[in-house]
């Protein structure tokens, strides 16, 4: 388990207060809060436009907020630089993957492991040499699904499918052994074996006491990870509750009203 991890279950590890945000007269975010606490899986859910990326942005540092703050184990990260923000142990995957294309598939964790916050957890080891970090970036990547004994983990990131660049995506948290990963759409553009296979990692990152947020469409899969559900409309909280207390509301039907995915996982939930 990662040494950081706050051991009081108790108390949120991550919080939004009030969370505004507009891009000139579109607001995209509108008083929306919520809690995280440790060892969570917390989906969040919403149409297409609902504000749900903007919330990643706005934890991770890419956007400014208008109004309200955001608290990681007590503290005010509210507009803090992205690289201080993953320094603190809060990383994110992108729904647009931004791996390093040029480089070989391991060396995009190479690069991580030289991080401060990788030196200071204990993310790397030996002597600062290329071959130690290199050693440790192929672990991380046998153990979100590539295959250590193939070429995989050498071959030029731009030539890898979007099962292995997902994956990759993850495997560049983990270089920084986080507190909190945010996967935003990480089963997008997968295939069913690979979101088959995925859903047992994202429940093993939980069982290693990671903490887990999850923009996501693929409500069916996320349901069978996620103990609880955000849903945002037109940039505001819906609802936040169980999976099946979610799907059961009103507010919630209406809002997805014809998405025959939500019917699906209506009977599911």
């Amino acid at each position: 388990m990662n040494p950081e991890i706050n051991e009081d279950m108790t108390k949120p590890i991550l919080q939004m207060n009030k969370m505004s945000k507009s891009f000139g007269g579109v607001q995209a975010l509108k008083d929306v809060s919520f809690d995280v606490f440790p060892g969570d899986v917390l989906g969040i859910i919403g149409p297409n436009g609902s504000g749900k990326t903007t919330i990643v942005n706005c934890i991770t540092g890419f956007v400014k907020p208008t109004s309200g703050r955001v608290y990681f184990k007590g503290k005010d990260i509210t507009g803090k630089q992205p690289h201080k923000v993953a320094d603190l142990g809060v990383t994110r995957t992108f729904q647009i993957m931004r791996p390093y294309y040029s480089l070989p598939a391991y060396k995009n964790l190479v690069i991580p492991l030289f991080s401060p916050r990788a030196k200071r957890t204990g993310g790397w080891r030996g002597g600062g040499r290329l071959g130690n970090r290199q050693t440790i970036a192929i672990d991380i990547l046998e153990e979100i699904g590539f295959e250590r004994d193939s070429y995989i983990p050498f071959k030029k990131t731009s030539t890898l499918p979007t099962g292995y660049l997902k994956r990759l995506e993850l495997a560049r948290c983990l270089a920084l052994k986080p507190e909190i990963i945010i996967c935003d759409e990480v089963f997008s553009g997968l295939s069913m074996s690979e979101i088959a296979s995925m859903v047992p990692l994202i429940q093993r990152l939980q069982d290693e006491g990671i903490t887990i947020v999850m923009i996501e469409h693929r409500l069916r899969e996320l349901f069978q990870v996620a103990n609880r559900v955000m849903v945002l409309n037109f940039g505001q909280k819906l609802i936040e509750g169980t999976p099946t207390e979610v799907m059961a509301d009103e507010k919630v039907k209406e809002a997805y009203f014809g998405s025959e995915e939500v019917e699906e996982v209506m009977t599911y939930a």
